[in-house]
């Protein structure tokens, strides 16, 4: 049997299931149910009740009308028609901002209830004598009201029961008093701010009206978000027209639903507005649509200008240099840590210690050290913590993104899917300070992966340097397209700093990261982390990242509380934090002395955990509850992981990994940062005891593997931007990190020093130091552990050989030559004479007062 075909397209099955969508080739050009239109309803429904309050024709709506309304409420219904056109009036103006603020507000309620009550007590004598709840009360209360001989129904109810319980005067009483307190609490104005006025009414005013604009500010954004989702609410008009846009859908099998609204966020960074703009394109021309969107430019909104000299700059200028991010301070000789000693036979008695030096002796070493200054959290009783004032207050201008470019970029990412046969539709866009996010809606149907496929031909489209996806949005049912800003916006250290969430914030070991796509800031807990690993490569934001984290941690703790171990190979980076209250020694720039100082890390958790076993505690915060000498918490800054493993990778990598699996209750806390983010530096062991990421700007997507365990930061900007993956999330939030300069650190660092003036704990520091740099290390690459008993067997016989040393030791020639190569180094044994035996230059005497 023939198979019958399509006439129309031959070599096209058809689909199953599904039937064919009508589209319609022109849109119907009707009435658009928007903004404006509600407003002219509104006002005819207002002249329309007026008319039928006061109306003395026999028809039935305005019969209606005057017996609800008039019945109910009495007088009082006129006001109805004069709010419901004052309403529509001011939608002309303002798009009904200040009738949606008020509403939003405990005051719309209160009004609503005071003024019946009032309008009660004032038309006492027109309410009823005999009770309210008689059924023939009701009716004559009611006929009253209409024919105007009573005050209506529900202003009758209340002062009837107010006047019988509290008498007339004690409902006045109640009344006004209830009044004035609900006046004091909805706009936050206190008694004392009332006597402030009456003894200085200049003053008094400004403190009053300063408290209303700030109540009618917060209350504007009342019910604003924080996060990049918005969900609309529905009001009365929108329900309607969901209601009539769903049975025309129903009725005409059109796929398409008209007139849709795409919501913008993120255009007034200052205030965090939304904005809507209507997409409208499918009834008008390209030119009245130009008209309209130029007619709803956005209001950017800027900081006040504090600083004039500052704000002469243009911050674009000062927006994350070219050149990598660094403290181009050299740091003195005299600041540098002090080097190990070096002498030939002073090294002996080192080795003994390493040979046989137990926990319990470096315990008792670093415990005295810790406790030489144990009511330090005394000293710092007074210490002020630095002010805002010293960090650059950062305006951000119109940078001239407008949502004419927005939607263009909405329509054409539309018309892109589209001519790839992916049937989508944008929902949402978020301006944030770096990226634009275009939230996208699969139909019923879509495969993600079809989408993703298409990341460079949606590059391609919108001319964007790069694009990144997120599929889906955690949270969301959307796939968020991320495309790089124009002119990227700073997100600056102050602005963080100040903010509410970081005054807020309780831990000493808040994080000020930056802000998310949506603007929101996001402030990390170290605490909780509880270690960190950063990675990027060169300029892509990582040093600024760490310096805004120390500035964070001088912001929120006072030196008592938190302690910082900064190590620093590169030498330059952290050199300038030297001398600041906060640090328990001068910044460690020598690779070997770094080793010793993680492993005096290591000591100094071991003995905080025999201090919480015998306080029977679990950890730093219940053991400082319990004592009067409280433990600070030590919060390590390694600032490049690579040139340590570079030196000595076994034991930094054994002691990162002991201090990442058991650091965390005893208040001690690890930062790692590289710019090598590759499998030798950033090892698996590292990797899977470092559970929070920051993964800046990379090269290839290996290293984003290597960070983050997923592709993505290949794809990120630089200066700033980062992918922050913090214990527990699902996906890593991509953020653009607060940027301070060196000026601003210096300024921070300088006070801080002021602030705690001689009172440093000198003694304490000099001795952690000093227990530091005689650490040994067991694990040392350059010490062979039979090096001592070598030493003892060659003195005791009285020459040297490498024979010798392999009979007694049963080692190979190669490593009993290089114990004779090492003994030579220090003084031991003679130089080569051929095949005789080497002498040795020390005698028993000798080897014992070094030991």
């Amino acid at each position: 049997m023939a198979r019958k075909t399509n006439s129309r397209n031959p070599g096209k099955r058809p689909t199953k299931g599904r039937k064919p969508v009508k589209r319609k080739v022109e849109k119907r050009r009707g009435l658009r149910f928007n903004s404006e239109y509600h407003n002219i309803i509104v006002i005819f429904l207002g002249m329309f009740f007026a008319y039928g309050l006061y109306s003395n024709s026999g028809a039935v709506l305005p019969k209606v009308i005057q017996m609800v309304f008039k019945g109910l409420f009495g007088g009082l219904a006129i006001l109805l028609p004069i709010v419901m056109i004052v309403i529509g009036v001011l939608g002309f103006v303002d798009g009904n901002e200040k009738i949606d603020r008020f509403r939003k507000t405990k005051m719309f309620y209160v009004a609503i209830v005071f003024l019946i009550i009032y309008y009660g007590l004032i038309n006492y004598a027109q309410i009823p004598s005999d009770s309210m709840l008689s059924a023939d009360v009701l009716q004559d209360t009611i006929k009253m009201g209409v024919t105007r001989e009573g005050i209506g129904l529900i202003p009758s109810f209340i002062t009837y029961y107010l006047t019988h319980i509290l008498g007339l005067v004690g409902a006045w009483l109640l009344t006004i008093f209830a009044t004035i307190i609900s006046v004091l609490y909805i706009f936050k104005i206190s008694m004392q701010d009332i006597m402030t006025m009456l003894k200085n009414p200049k003053s008094g005013k400004e403190s009053i009206f300063s408290k209303i604009k700030f109540f009618k500010k917060k209350n504007a954004n009342a019910e604003d978000v924080d996060d990049a989702t918005i969900v609309s609410k529905t009001g009365f008009f929108d329900m309607f027209k969901s209601k009539l846009g769903k049975n025309e859908s129903q009725s005409e099998d059109e796929e398409d639903d008209g007139d849709k609204t795409i919501k913008i966020v993120g255009f007034n960074k200052a205030e965090d507005d939304y904005l809507e703009i209507l997409e409208g394109t499918q009834g008008l021309s390209d030119l009245e649509i130009l008209q309209k969107l130029q007619n709803e430019e956005p209001d950017l909104g800027v900081l006040p200008e504090e600083d004039e000299e500052f704000n002469k700059t243009d911050p674009a200028e000062t927006l994350f240099d070219d050149h990598e991010f660094s403290t181009h301070e050299i740091v003195s000789e005299d600041d540098l840590a002090k080097t190990m000693p070096n002498s030939n036979l002073s090294g002996i008695s080192d080795l003994k210690k390493k040979s046989q030096m137990s926990s319990s002796g470096l315990i008792s070493d670093v415990s005295e050290a810790m406790s030489s200054d144990e009511n330090e959290h005394l000293k710092y009783m007074n210490y002020k913590k630095p002010p805002v004032s010293l960090l650059n207050r950062v305006v951000n201008k119109n940078d001239k993104r407008s949502k004419q470019k927005v939607l263009e970029n909405a329509r054409q990412l539309e018309q892109t899917l589209k001519d790839f046969g992916v049937d989508a539709s944008i929902n949402q866009v978020t301006v944030g300070p770096t990226i634009t996010r275009y939230e996208i809606q699969p139909r019923p149907g879509v495969k993600v992966s079809k989408i993703v496929n298409l990341t460079d031909d949606i590059a391609l489209s919108l001319a964007a340097k790069s694009i990144r996806m997120e599929a889906p949005i955690p949270g969301k049912s959307a796939i968020g397209i991320e495309v790089p800003n124009d002119e990227p916006q700073m997100v600056s250290a102050r602005e963080i700093i100040e903010s509410p969430e970081f005054n807020n914030f309780k831990s000493p070991l808040a994080m000020g990261l930056g802000k998310d796509v949506s603007g929101k800031i996001i402030i990390g807990d170290i605490s909780k982390m509880p270690h960190l690993l950063i990675a990027g490569s060169t300029g892509s934001g990582k040093s600024v990242c760490v310096n805004t984290l120390i500035t964070s941690i001088l912001y929120k703790a006072k030196p008592d509380e938190v302690k910082l171990m900064l190590i620093d190979p590169k030498v330059v980076e952290l050199a300038n934090y030297n001398g600041i209250p906060h640090l328990m020694i001068p910044v460690v720039t020598d690779p070997k002395k770094a080793a010793n100082a993680l492993c005096w890390a290591v000591t100094e958790m071991n003995r905080r955990y025999k201090l919480f076993a015998e306080a029977q505690v679990k950890d730093i915060s219940s053991y400082n509850d319990k004592t009067d000498n409280p433990l600070p918490k030590i919060v390590i800054i390694i600032d490049e992981l690579a040139d340590l493993m570079m030196a000595s990778a076994n034991e930094v990598e054994d002691y990162i990994c002991r201090l990442a699996q058991m650091a965390r209750a005893a208040g001690m806390h690890l930062i790692v940062a590289t710019q090598r983010p590759s499998v030798d530096v950033i090892t698996g062991v590292i990797k899977a005891n470092i559970p929070s990421r920051i993964a800046f700007a990379v090269s290839s997507q290996t290293d984003s593997r290597t960070i983050i365990d997923m592709g993505g930061a290949e794809k990120l900007l630089g200066k700033g931007d980062m992918l922050f993956y913090p214990l527990g999330a699902s996906k890593p939030r991509r953020l653009q990190g607060a940027f301070i300069s060196e000026e601003e650190s210096d300024k921070v660092i300088e006070y801080v020093k002021k602030e705690a003036g001689d009172t440093g704990g000198a003694n304490y520091i000099e001795e952690i130091e000093e227990s530091i740099s005689n650490i040994g290390s067991i694990k040392s690459d350059d010490t062979d552990e039979f090096l001592y008993d070598a030493i003892e067997f060659v003195v005791n016989n009285g020459q040297a050989s490498a024979s010798m040393l392999q009979r007694k030791f049963k080692i190979g020639f190669n490593r009993a030559a290089r114990l004779i190569d090492d003994m030579e180094e220090r003084g031991i044994v003679g130089p080569s004479e051929g095949s005789k035996p080497r002498k040795v230059l020390i005698s028993k005497e000798q080897l014992s007062q070094l030991q």
